[in-house]
């Protein structure tokens, strides 16, 4: 894996925007960043990314199953006791999932390690999909990349596959985000495009408008009843909303399905490590409330924790179980602290505790590995990176290349 420079086109701008892509630049900085790009091999690829993201997915839903089996792990994941059932009900109805991104540490050195799996309603999916396989294409019919330089990106081509899968042939979508926001409509309208390609009919609505009907179906702008929902709008903000307690009784089918709040939420990770304690693309993880008392005074803990007493004594991140952008992230080294996100905003949720494994280094940034999974299978990778160890908002988005 290396990091290699490159001549943007000149002219992608143009090219980006007749396409829908509005945000190139964010707040004053480039978001999109084709200076440079990431090169790994089909090994590293194949060995590194895809397969270790595919078996997590598995791993992650045994634990899902774990979690609607026992009312003490149902009670750890901070989701209101209300909404349980409706949690529960989606998995064993078999609700499918469509989608979801882990984010993965890797550096081609040593297994990936996942840090979280953004399961519900993951970003970056236009850029991973369409804009960053675009900018393959341009770059090798110009002469900038070389001949049979590839991409692990079939994400569009999946999506499509997992509509047709999943829902009966012209069945009604809607595709829902909150209005004024760029780079949300432009996940969603990704979504559309493969559901339309899937031969499903898929209808935008802005997530302010949509309502209940007398009969407590959910209903769009034009009053037209929604009875499958794509909502780019996380289950927990939905648990405590007025409209919470009318999903079970309006009949409406939703992606993702209930049950990812199990998987998008960073309570996860301890039961994960519980249950799976030592697999190679893991870290140690705990909840703080278990482990605080163990870590500040040094005794104490129970024997799950002291196996992993050391390497959270070397570094550890503190995060709260619900955030967006690297909100409320605290890393630790030898009990000291690193790095702090600005953003506090998640602060009075309940944290987790997580092994410390350090973003690499390339030019001065900092990549995360985003392995896109459609189905129950890896097909794509995204990759961010920024200057700061915490991946946040503000982070770029980096094409890359298979090469070798």
């Amino acid at each position: 894996m290396e990091k290699i420079a490159l001549p943007e086109r000149s002219d992608w701008p143009e090219t980006a925007k007749a396409h829908g892509f509005t945000f190139a630049d964010m707040h004053g900085e480039p978001y999109w960043d084709e200076t440079s790009a990431y090169a790994l091999t089909l090994a590293e690829i194949e060995g590194g990314i895809e397969d270790p993201a595919t078996e997590l997915h598995g791993m992650v839903r045994e634990a899902v199953a774990a979690i609607v089996g026992s009312e003490e792990r149902m009670k750890r994941m901070a989701i209101p006791r209300a909404r349980w059932d409706l949690v529960a009900q989606s998995w064993r109805n078999e609700e499918p999932e469509i989608y979801g991104r882990m984010d993965l540490v890797y550096d081609g050195n040593g297994p990936a390690k996942l840090l979280e799996y953004n399961a519900d309603t993951p970003t970056s999916l236009y850029e991973t999909a369409s804009l960053q396989w675009e900018w393959l294409e341009q770059q090798v019919e110009r002469g900038v990349l070389q001949e049979g330089d590839d991409q692990f990106n079939r994400v569009h081509e999946a999506l499509v596959e997992r509509f047709a899968e999943v829902f009966a042939p012209a069945t009604d979508i809607h595709f829902a985000a909150v209005e004024g926001n760029a780079e949300d409509y432009a996940t969603v309208e990704a979504m559309a495009w493969a559901a339309r390609e899937a031969g499903m009919g898929a209808h935008y609505t802005d997530l302010e408008k949509i309502g209940l009907t007398d009969e407590g179906q959910f209903a769009d702008a034009e009053d037209r009843v929604i009875g499958t929902l794509f909502k780019l709008y996380p289950w927990e903000d939905i648990f405590s909303d007025d409209f919470g307690a009318a999903i079970a009784p309006s009949g409406c089918r939703f992606i993702e399905p209930a049950w990812k709040a199990l998987v998008s939420n960073k309570a996860i990770l301890p039961v994960l490590w519980d249950m799976f304690e030592g697999h190679p693309n893991l870290l140690p993880a705990f909840f703080l409330d278990d482990i605080g008392a163990a870590m500040r005074e040094g005794t104490g803990g129970s024997a799950l924790f002291d196996r992993s007493r050391d390497i959270l004594s070397e570094g550890h991140v503190v995060k709260p179980v619900f955030s967006r952008e690297g909100a409320g992230v605290d890393i630790l080294t030898g009990g000291k602290p690193l790095e702090r996100s600005d953003d506090r905003a998640y602060d009075d949720h309940p944290k987790i505790v997580q092994a410390y494994a350090p973003l690499p280094l390339f030019d001065g940034f900092h990549p995360i590995m985003g392995a896109w999974v459609v189905g129950h299978t890896c097909v794509g990778l995204g990759i961010r990176e920024d200057r700061s160890r915490i991946t946040q908002n503000l982070s770029r988005f980096k094409p890359h290349i298979i090469r070798g």
